[in-house]
């Protein structure tokens, strides 16, 4: 969910900010549908895309982003230790922040967001970002969103581990140890062995989104580029294979969501540097800075979303409004939000945990 910004790539920018307005869309739309059904409304939720798809358009840009941004590190002396210390600063501090937020409207309002009761170590494993099973068997955190940040740290350890090898074995180490841990799994769920929580967490095929959009930075670092025609049809066949994805439900999420969001990725990833035309960049800096603020914007919108549908509910807005504009100012409001939390909160933190944890003469901020 968390990257550096590629401030050469404005379009891997516009697309993190697609795939946060895709998570948020869905979320969005199952408030309002329970809404519209308390109400006596009609609602059919918009299925354009499979919203939750962000999430893998998410991972193969970590992928990308974490190697490409990474790239005068590799070899270095202490390099892993230095990337860990940066990408810790730039992901806990806002998520152990959502975190508590969570829990202690959890504990003041238990029927707002959800139960606060699981146990001191579930607890734990929440703010440390190891998969633990909640009392009802799903493996989630506490503040559920963060599941995503589970296997993203899972993927800044192994990156942190090949790091000093190189560029290119570092991104075949990644490939390697996701490429096991999905056939792990998979053997694992054919032969009927249950493995412990974190390893059954961690072999998901899913893994492979992350090694997927590595290797596209390890393309472009190669040299590869793609004219704007080639890129304009990876484009148009990536959301094209999403919105037809629910057409053959069998096949596996790595493949119907991640295999598009690969094309989506190549597409904004490996074109020229910069942003271009300059009448293109400006119409695209809208976009460019709500992706600057994705990662605030996943993990603040749950809260603006339910605060919404609270507040219309209870003043009757649902039914002078209706469904739709109830979720289009959803939308709109979490996206303000979301740049104003990125701006007042999201970087001085990060800039603090910096300050802390960073390793003096850092090579590169990633």
């Amino acid at each position: 969910m968390s990257q550096a910004r590629p401030t050469s790539l404005p379009l891997i920018q516009v697309l993190r900010a697609l795939a946060a307005v895709m998570v948020a869309a869905g979320h969005a739309q199952f408030e309002v549908a329970g809404l519209a059904a308390r109400a006596g409304l009609p609602f059919a939720p918009a299925a354009w895309l499979p919203w939750p798809a962000g999430v893998d358009v998410f991972f193969v840009i970590s992928g990308f982003i974490i190697v490409h941004a990474a790239a005068p590190l590799h070899g270095r002396p202490g390099a892993g230790r230095v990337f860990l210390a940066h990408r810790i600063a730039r992901v806990v501090p806002l998520y152990w922040l959502a975190t508590t937020l969570y829990l202690a409207l959890a504990w003041l309002r238990p029927g707002l967001l959800g139960s606060g009761g699981e146990g001191t170590g579930y607890l734990a494993a929440s703010y440390l970002f190891w998969p633990t099973a909640r009392a009802d068997g799903t493996v989630q955190p506490l503040y559920s969103l963060g599941w995503t940040l589970n296997y993203e740290m899972a993927f800044y350890v192994v990156f942190a581990l090949v790091l000093p090898w190189g560029r290119r074995p570092a991104v075949a180490g990644v490939a390697a140890i996701f490429t096991g841990l999905a056939l792990l799994g998979g053997l694992a769920a054919r032969g009927g062995a249950a493995l412990p929580v974190p390893l059954a967490f961690w072999s998901d095929p899913i893994v492979l989104e992350f090694a997927c959009g590595a290797g596209l930075a390890l393309a472009r670092q190669e040299g590869l580029r793609l004219p704007a025609l080639l890129r304009l049809a990876l484009a148009g066949a990536g959301l094209a294979l999403l919105s037809l994805a629910g057409e053959v439900p069998s096949l596996p999420r790595c493949l119907a969501w991640g295999g598009p969001a690969v094309l989506l990725v190549a597409a904004a990833a490996l074109g020229p540097a910069g942003p271009g035309d300059p009448r293109r960049a400006h119409l695209l800096r809208p976009a460019i800075l709500l992706g600057d603020a994705s990662y605030a914007l996943y993990l603040a919108h749950p809260f603006v979303v339910r605060g919404v549908r609270v507040v219309v509910e209870a003043t009757g807005l649902a039914a002078r409004l209706g469904p739709g504009p109830v979720a289009v100012a959803m939308l709109v409001l979490a996206g303000l939000v979301a740049i104003v939390l990125h701006r007042m909160i999201e970087r001085p933190l990060t800039r603090a945990a910096r300050a802390l944890l960073e390793p003096k003469r850092a090579v590169n901020k990633v």
